[in-house]
């Protein structure tokens, strides 16, 4: 059964400003009441006071990783290097049997040169390549009997080395996401290991977000 607060819960949660304004206690709980008077009452096919709204943002109970500041301002502090790396691209195919064989080529071109930048990501029906784009023509020519369906150029990838136990940190990559967007950041492609995050972005942005993340470290 709907209530007032399940309705504000489900409200709050996705919107991640919103959850944010609220754990800040920047919001004006009144004002928000009413914006959301119409919304909740919608939701629940009956009109609704906005008091009552104000009762249930008010004790909304925040989610664990809004909580865990003290775990996450340690990893943060702890942050190993930043390295940025320009001129990549990033090819999409989609997948084939013959789509790994193909891609096997590739890795022995590069395996000597460690300069080159190189990430593959395979999804269950498209594969993704990011690689510096002095690699472009070898790329497409191994891949000329494969099924491009796209291609972005003039990207630059920023790489954070995490600290050891960092998949324990409920809301680590929320954090660093939180910040890019509040910053008007757009992630062109992430990608992740376990003791290594990486987000690529278009040249233009990359030195904001590498001010942004820097800022991470304190």
């Amino acid at each position: 059964m709907k209530t007032i607060a399940s309705c504000v819960e489900r409200i709050i949660v996705s919107s991640p400003f919103l959850e944010e304004g609220l754990s800040r206690e920047i919001i004006n709980y009144s004002a928000l009441a009413k914006d959301l008077n119409k919304q909740i009452s919608e939701m629940l096919r009956r009109p609704v006071k906005d008091g009552a709204i104000m009762m249930a943002l008010r004790r909304y109970h925040q989610p664990l990783y809004i909580n865990n500041t003290k775990r996450l301002t340690k990893i943060f502090e702890n942050l190993g290097d930043i390295t940025v790396r320009s001129n990549l691209s990033d090819f999409t195919f989609q997948n084939s049997p013959s789509l790994i064989q193909n891609h096997s080529h590739i890795l022995e071109s590069i395996s000597a040169n460690h300069q080159i930048f190189y990430a593959f990501t395979r999804g269950i029906f498209e594969s993704n390549i990011i690689i510096s784009t002095s690699e472009k023509e070898s790329i497409l020519n191994a891949f000329k009997n494969e099924k491009q369906i796209g291609f972005k150029d003039k990207l630059s990838a920023i790489s954070i080395y995490l600290p050891k136990g960092n998949s324990n940190i409920s809301g680590l990559y929320y954090q660093i996401f939180k910040q890019l967007a509040w910053e008007n950041i757009t992630l062109y492609e992430v990608v992740s290991t376990t003791n290594e995050f990486t987000i690529v972005v278009e040249d233009h942005l990359v030195d904001h977000a590498f001010s942004i993340i820097k800022r991470l470290k304190g």
